[in-house]
């Protein structure tokens, strides 16, 4: 079988795509942190944007999102999704928080697939890629604390407990940032 790209989901990933050929997995030497963020003041064709809930107002805050950060004695329970050229393009222009990295040496199947996969021992024959925040989003964040307006978003929130739900060592707490109602808004190109 020839070899194939893999993208390491550890939060939202984890459930907008859960499709055929998930593989449980650990990648070692990161720790997920509360760590990007998304300027809800500015508009950008193609991308998001967030209204309350409870008025429909576009609240000028920092939406925060999970990331991985270094940490050498640590350890993130996600899965890996196998991917081809033309969907590695488009999880590069969702993750715009983000830089794709390569972490394959760092990267081991557990085994227990989430679903049957022909591949490696691992069940993961060929790269893996996890998006790591960028230089931009995580000043975006560290923006948005000190000015006391960055939040989660609790459907994010909910999504990302709902893909982890099985897995282990893996609750990701918002760290004191406020959660809020917020509906996600896709705009147009």
């Amino acid at each position: 079988m020839s070899a194939r790209e893999w993208v390491f989901g550890y939060a939202s990933l984890l459930a907008d795509y859960a499709g055929a050929g998930l593989v449980a997995a650990e990648l070692s030497g990161y720790r997920r942190v509360w760590g990007v963020a998304a300027d809800n003041a500015r508009t950008i064709p193609g991308y998001k944007t967030y209204l309350s809930r409870a008025d429909g107002s576009r609240p000028p805050v920092f939406v925060a999102f999970l990331d991985l950060e270094p940490d050498a004695e640590a350890i993130v329970t996600g899965r890996a999704g196998p991917v081809d050229v033309a969907e590695l393009a488009a999880l590069d222009r969702r993750e715009r928080n983000y830089d794709r990295v390569e972490v394959t040496g760092a990267v081991r199947g557990l085994g227990g697939r989430v679903d049957a996969v022909d591949g490696g021992a691992d069940g993961l024959d060929g790269r893996v890629w996890a998006y790591i925040g960028s230089v931009e989003g995580r000043a975006r964040l560290r923006e948005g604390l000190a000015e006391g307006t960055a939040v989660v978003s609790r459907d994010y929130l909910e999504k990302v407990r709902a893909g982890l739900g099985p897995l282990r060592n893996a609750d990701p707490l918002p760290d004191g940032l406020p959660v809020w109602d917020l509906d996600r808004v896709d705009l147009p190109a």
